[in-house]
């Protein structure tokens, strides 16, 4: 799965793929990979990269916030 959100707020912020990969010890291959759904990250560098972009799961997946449906 393509990770949209994830290159939008990495270009928004200006950082570039090896300073993100340094900061969260993969290689800048792999986060590439993740941007453009050749590999998917696991659940754990989901969070760490939601923690490290300060911004939901959903968001980097989708490129939009999460929004609940009326019920």
């Amino acid at each position: 799965m393509k990770m949209i959100g994830l290159r939008l707020i990495r270009k928004k912020r200006n950082i570039s793929q090896l300073k993100v990969a340094m900061d969260l010890s993969i290689s800048r291959e792999a986060l590439s990979h993740y941007e453009t759904g050749k590999r998917s990250p696991d659940v754990n560098l989901l969070v760490q990269l939601s923690e490290y972009f300060d911004t939901s799961i959903d968001f980097l997946i989708t490129g939009k916030d999460f929004k609940p449906k009326n019920r």
